[in-house]
């Protein structure tokens, strides 16, 4: 299974309703299917909020054939990436050559045999799987296992076109580990890592909507993102993640501020989108958290723009 015991997701497309209780009834014990009997039902349940793992796909069907359906799906970023293969009865040398040109990851002639069919449905369910990993882990932090800088860029650019799109308020936090040099110097850095991973795991135990982001930024640093959130709403989720770092009680007995190690945290809410740029908001939270610094430290300094 791709994740846990959910069933991975079929899509299977054949005009012939009895080619799909084959395929349908070789496959169910196995897999989440749907079955499609028209080209257009496959590019409607493509398209879906549940989109299929793997479609298996009939060449010959009317209104629109299985390559014209391929065309659509490979054209469309949100199911190019779809693996297709063929289940058809056209088996010339060129009928495959063409299905293969056009995308598809493979070719299943009728009449099929069921053990090679289960066989390549699950080799080819293993490649996807094997690829979402790569694809996740290049968008994770090595050392803290959460979402990385890139992957911070991705989002912030998502929520900031949807806050301007929708007019609603964003916010925006960057948080810094106090005196974490002066915690390296004296513990170590292989405490200094495992510390990091313990604050990560703490701030995002203090996110408590799925749509709040938290994002290593860079060494000790790390950012937050609250959609459709106002000033005082962030300012106390910022408070919240100072709270739950202190009271990891990781000792710290070479920081001015704390006898455990603390955070500092700059928060800035944007209500009016006009005058400012993606970047300037995280300029703002940046020189929120240096006033915060400059303030005392482990502690939250907010303010709206």
């Amino acid at each position: 299974m791709a994740q846990g015991d959910k069933k991975e997701r079929i899509l299977i497309v054949d005009d012939e309703k009895m080619n799909l209780k084959v395929l349908a009834d070789l496959l169910k014990e196995d897999y989440s299917l749907v079955l499609a009997r028209s080209g257009s039902q496959a590019l409607k349940h493509a398209l879906s909020d549940s989109p299929p793992d793997l479609i298996l796909l009939d060449v010959v069907m009317p209104e629109m054939g299985g390559y014209e359906v391929i065309k659509n799906l490979k054209n469309n970023d949100r199911t190019k990436k779809i693996p297709v293969i063929f289940v058809t009865s056209l088996n010339s040398i060129e009928d495959e050559e063409q299905g293969l040109r056009l995308g598809a990851v493979d070719y299943i002639a009728k009449p099929f045999s069921p053990p090679i069919v289960k066989m390549r449905v699950r080799n080819h369910l293993r490649i996807v799987h094997q690829y979402n990993l790569l694809d996740q882990l290049a968008y994770l932090d090595g050392l803290t296992e959460i979402p990385n800088r890139r992957r911070f860029g991705i989002v912030f650019d998502n929520e900031w076109s949807r806050a301007i799109r929708n007019k609603t308020p964003l916010s925006l936090a960057m948080l810094d580990v106090d005196y974490f040099k002066q915690y390296n110097d004296n513990y170590g850095h292989a405490m200094g890592d495992i510390a990091l991973q313990d604050i990560a795991k703490s701030l995002q135990t203090s996110l408590l909507r799925p749509a709040d982001f938290i994002a290593r930024y860079g060494g000790e640093e790390f950012v937050m993102i609250l959609p459709e959130t106002d000033l005082d709403s962030a300012k106390v989720v910022a408070e919240r993640c100072l709270y739950q770092v202190t009271a990891l009680k990781i000792p710290h007995e070479y920081s001015p501020v704390a006898d455990y190690l603390s955070i500092s945290i700059g928060v800035v809410t944007i209500n009016k989108h006009d005058d400012l740029f993606r970047n300037d908001l995280l300029s703002i939270a940046d020189k929120y958290l240096y006033t915060a610094k400059q303030n005392g430290r482990n502690r939250v300094y907010a303010s709206s723009n």
